[in-house]
């Protein structure tokens, strides 16, 4: 999956769990999320290329 249909996928599921919402606050959900992603993978020490997937992800939510 492309960090793209990643991002879409995941502000997806969020506005589909958040009743009343805007666009705004569902894609700062899921910015939260992939934050935390990024957060605890890097003392599991996840390879370069999954930290550079989910940057890349935090960036297609943030242009969505």
């Amino acid at each position: 999956m492309t960090p793209k249909e990643k991002a879409e996928e995941l502000v997806d599921k969020f506005s589909d769990a958040i009743n009343y919402c805007s666009q705004q606050e569902v894609k700062q959900c899921a910015l939260i999320a992939v934050d935390e992603i990024i957060k605890f993978s890097i003392p599991l020490k996840c390879t370069v290329n999954e930290d550079v997937y989910w940057q890349e992800v935090k960036q297609e939510i943030e242009k969505l």
